[in-house]
């Protein structure tokens, strides 16, 4: 297949696929991790909740203002997916992204515990990217000025021996950005030595923190609940308990506009987040905490929801697992991820190539994330890839995209394979 004669044949059999495949006049969307209306089905009942009850387990009047921390009952069910006791887990408004982004504005506003400053008075701010990543951590950095650096993804998490080296020699890195569990996109869980490792790192500044998405803590799509080292008691038992932010949120739980975030970190962290949420809300919507609470019931409950979350995106994993391998496991032109949870897999194309992948794809009325968004600034210096998100399309859909993109994928792979072997 490598002779110019076979690359010739097999890139005229792509462009006649791919002639085909814009004769469909197709207008298919993979852009985003969303949820299918399927699934946003599975929580119908809270529209019907709370019903007449508006007190909380502790008689809070949740219809009121106050409750800052959040309610306990929806707390309790959390701690034990999030590994954040309940005294240090504060339940919020409907988005995780939102205390992420706030947590960031108040470091640059006011002094975080262990900092000698406040970030904004400080020359450089810069935080540590693990890549491929997460496009909305890259916005929020790149909206406030934080400059942004790259650090690889193995396959037991970031490479720690950059992280380290990084962190050790710079005070003005301060942070690093983790989706520690199923990561987006790739589907890397962190190992236990990772974990451990992130957390007694000797770094240079003292208000380093480690911003902790653990997006997909219970987005399992087999039987295998893969667990996670427990990063909060990680960093206390190395003397660092300040270092970790979690967050979370019921996102991809029940519904994904009306959900819940979370924050969890040290009683330290608590009570300076607190402080600052204390000078923009009077309180989260609690009512739609309650209905949560009484929805999912327990932890047992979350699971057993995200078991009929899981019989519904599983297949569709599936599908797109076996067209990849169908369309492209032979050609040497792709690979690809088999994650074990979340709502992505990644396909690396050739380097140079995913641009064009993405751009071919649209012009056959098929969307993709735009290529290089799991890299900051839009940049990915490999040009190689490309994030897949097969959750929101019908099965029917999903199955003409990913055909489809496969197709693009052959014909841009080959004509790039023909122009090195003439270079």
């Amino acid at each position: 297949m490598s002779g110019p004669e076979a690359l010739a044949a097999h890139r005229d059999r792509a462009q006649q696929d791919y002639v085909e495949l814009v004769g469909r006049g197709l207008s298919l969307d993979l852009t985003r991790g969303k949820p299918a209306a399927d699934q946003l089905d599975l929580s119908a009942p809270l529209l019907a909740l709370p019903g007449a009850t508006y007190r909380s387990a502790e008689s809070v009047d949740t219809r009121n203002y106050g409750g800052l921390h959040g309610l306990r009952e929806l707390r309790e069910i959390f701690s034990g997916p999030l590994q954040v006791p309940v005294e240090q887990l504060v339940a919020a408004g409907n988005s995780s992204l939102e205390l992420m982004h706030d947590s960031l504005v108040h470091a640059m506003l006011s002094v975080l515990p262990g900092a000698d400053s406040r970030w904004v008075d400080q020359e450089r701010i810069a935080f540590l990217c693990p890549v491929p990543g997460y496009d909305r951590h890259f916005g929020v950095c790149e909206r406030l000025g934080i400059e942004m650096i790259p650090v690889p993804m193995t396959d037991q998490g970031p490479d720690m021996d950059a992280v380290e080296r990084l962190v050790a020699g710079d005070a003005s890195v301060k942070g690093i950005w983790c989706v520690p569990k199923y990561s987006n996109p790739d589907g890397i869980s962190y190992s236990d030595e990772v974990v451990d490792r992130l957390a007694a790192m000797p770094t240079a500044a003292p208000d380093f923190r480690i911003f902790w998405d653990n997006a997909y803590a219970v987005h399992h799509l087999t039987d295998e609940r893969v667990e996670i080292a427990d990063v909060l008691a990680a960093c206390a038992g190395h003397g660092h308990p300040d270092r970790a932010f979690v967050f979370g949120s019921t996102s991809k739980i029940t519904f994904a506009g009306s959900g819940v975030g979370f924050f969890g970190a040290s009683p330290d962290n608590v009570a300076w987040l607190l402080g600052n949420l204390a000078k923009r809300t009077i309180g989260p919507d609690k009512v739609n905490q309650l209905r949560h609470a009484l929805f999912l019931k327990d932890e047992a409950g979350v699971h057993a929801h995200m078991d009929l979350h899981r019989a519904k995106l599983r297949p569709k994993f599936d599908a797109v697992l076996r067209i990849l391998e169908a369309e492209l496991g032979s050609t040497g032109l792709a690979t690809w991820t088999d994650p074990k949870g979340g709502y992505f897999i990644t396909l690396k194309v050739l380097d140079g190539c995913a641009r064009e992948v993405v751009r071919r794809a649209a012009d056959a009325g098929i969307v993709l994330t735009p290529a290089g968004a799991t890299h900051p600034h839009g940049q990915d210096p490999d040009d190689a890839v490309i994030r897949i998100a097969p959750s929101f399309p019908t099965p029917e859909e999903l199955e003409q995209a990913i055909a489809g993109v496969t197709a693009c994928v052959r014909l841009v792979g080959y004509e790039k394979l023909l122009a090195d072997t003439a270079s």
